[in-house]
């Protein structure tokens, strides 16, 4: 629950939007309505019991009976007690309990600004639309409150990303290589440092490639997260080819019986060219190693570019083999439902998710948790 209330602090940009958002809908053409306690419903009546049909008995035999004792008359019973009853009484009597709610029926002009504002909170046009016409199933016509709408919404939410809260999965493949993808200033860096530290405190035995070898802050920012871990960072000179690098790499965490390789690689999105033929080679020389690798391809996304996320992973799909994601920088936007978005479009896994610089700030996606975060309910 630790990082459920860290979530949920900070997402407080999305939570509250949505939620400043969903309470506007049902105040603008709303009206203040009382709701009784839960109405407990009649008793079913019982079905008379058949009667058995009378069974053939044998002739009676005379016998001889004691003559009757003499016993004091009994007291009369007390008359049984009068219970109210739990049909029309017990609803009437339950109104003392009203409660005072405002209140909206959920019709088409409802529907229209509840998908409106899910737009604008970068959950995309189609993913609004079915989320909120599963919201309105059964419902269409009903009068609900604010709080009823935001319970309703973070349970399609919640079934939208159950399919896809999955762990990096961890296989007896050893060294497991995991190739890291991803834009510059998507938190990719970071995320490999916060991964290998976890890893290594699970008792596992990682080791880094600084693949990016065109930018010396991001090999710098590798060698402070493996010192603080304790994990080795695998180096070259500036400008080197990160597939040397990544086949030395693999190389060292066989001979050293490591568990995970992780490589960290150069994200020039704006030279597709370039990068798909370094990324294809990396892929290339390490198979020489390991023809199984890479056993994982995981894409780095910053939550602040909002719907380039989607396109992003349009072109790493294309690029790389992708096999899960990493959303960073949750707290840093008040559009958090494009993780949605990108659950219902590509269905790829979603590992782990980022609300800051520290290392627990990264932790394994819970879809109940980012639900109850996004639309501001408490979670017991």
């Amino acid at each position: 629950m630790a990082f459920f209330s860290k979530l949920k602090d900070k997402l407080f940009k999305s939570s509250s939007r949505l939620e400043q958002g969903l309470e506007a809908i049902v105040e603008d053409g709303g009206e203040e309505t009382t709701t009784p306690d839960p109405i407990i419903p009649d008793p079913e009546p019982q079905p008379e019991p058949v009667p058995e049909l009378p069974q053939p008995t044998p002739a009676p035999q005379p016998v001889e009976t004691p003559d009757p004792m003499p016993v004091d008359p009994a007291p009369a019973p007390p008359p049984p007690e009068v219970t109210p009853a739990k049909g029309m009484l017990g609803r009437l009597l339950g109104r003392g309990d009203a409660q005072t709610a405002v209140r909206r029926t959920l019709d088409d002009d409802m529907l229209e600004q509840l998908e409106e504002l899910l737009i604008a909170s970068d959950m995309g046009v189609d993913t609004a639309l079915r989320v909120t016409a599963n919201m309105a199933e059964g419902r269409y016509g009903r009068k609900l409150s604010a709080q009823e709408i935001k319970q309703l919404l973070a349970q399609e939410v919640t079934r939208v990303m159950e399919p896809v809260a999955k762990p990096l999965p961890i296989y007896p493949k050893r060294p497991q290589v995991v190739l890291v993808v991803g834009v510059n200033g998507s938190g990719k860096t970071t995320t490999i440092g916060k991964l290998a530290s976890q890893f290594k405190a699970a008792g596992k035995k990682v080791v880094i490639a600084a693949g990016d070898t065109f930018r010396a802050a991001a090999v710098e920012q590798l060698q402070v997260w493996g010192d603080r871990a304790g994990v080795p960072v695998l180096t070259a000179p500036e400008g080197s080819d990160p597939a040397s690098l990544a086949y030395d790499a693999l190389t060292k965490a066989q001979e050293d019986g490591a568990d995970l390789l992780m490589i960290d690689t150069a994200g020039r999105l704006q030279n597709r060219a370039d990068l798909m033929e370094e990324l294809a080679k990396i892929v290339r020389v390490i198979r020489k190693k390991d023809d199984t690798a890479p056993h994982n391809t995981l894409l780095v996304l910053d939550a602040t570019t909002g719907q380039n996320a989607l396109s992003q992973v349009e072109t790493f799909r294309n690029l790389a083999d992708v096999s899960g994601l990493v959303m960073t920088k949750l707290d840093g936007t008040a559009k958090g439902g494009v993780l949605v978005a990108l659950a219902d479009k590509f269905g790829l896994p979603i590992h782990a998710i980022g609300v800051g610089e520290q290392i627990d700030d990264l932790a394994p996606f819970d879809p109940e948790e980012f639900a109850a975060a996004l639309t501001g309910l408490s979670q017991s």
